[in-house]
């Protein structure tokens, strides 16, 4: 577990230096990655399927990536594409597009479908962590007003 949380600090940060992330802001981006791989592997061994891991860890990573750029006075996807690369189904890809060409189409589609709807809850993790900060923004506007109350 431990040389799986520093591989993916490192690849998170190589991804950081790739996309040409302020040096101020690489090991934030780092941390943000890792972080998110930590719950994504944890709820994996609490018998997770993976698409449910990975919605929560995209939507934690979203969340993350809000609070570090607010403090960090950086834009969002500084942060939440670095943090968000080690969850991409490559894996699954590859393994579909192999099963094609070796005519095994049956798991081929498995794989395809997989990987489709763990990339599609990598999207709608980081949109509803979006969604969320937005919530806990008017609701704190709100109540500075005196509305909720």
């Amino acid at each position: 577990m431990i040389i799986q949380l520093l591989t993916n600090f490192i690849v998170s940060g190589a991804f950081a230096v790739i996309f040409n992330v302020p040096e101020k802001n690489i090991v934030q981006c780092c941390i943000v990655g890792m972080a998110g791989r930590l719950l994504h592997s944890t709820l994996l061994n609490h018998d997770y399927d993976t698409v449910q891991a990975t919605l929560i860890a995209s939507f934690s990573i979203g969340v993350i990536s809000q609070i570090f750029a607010k403090f960090y006075k950086t834009p969002v996807i500084v942060f939440s594409i670095s943090g968000i690369l080690p969850l991409v189904p490559g894996g699954l890809a590859f393994d579909a597009t192999r099963h094609f060409v070796e005519d095994h189409y049956n798991l081929g589609i498995q794989n395809a479908v997989k990987a489709i709807m763990t990339a599609g809850s990598i999207a709608v993790g980081l949109v509803l962590s979006e969604a969320f900060m937005q919530i806990l923004k008017i609701r704190k506007k709100f109540r500075s007003h005196g509305f909720g109350e």
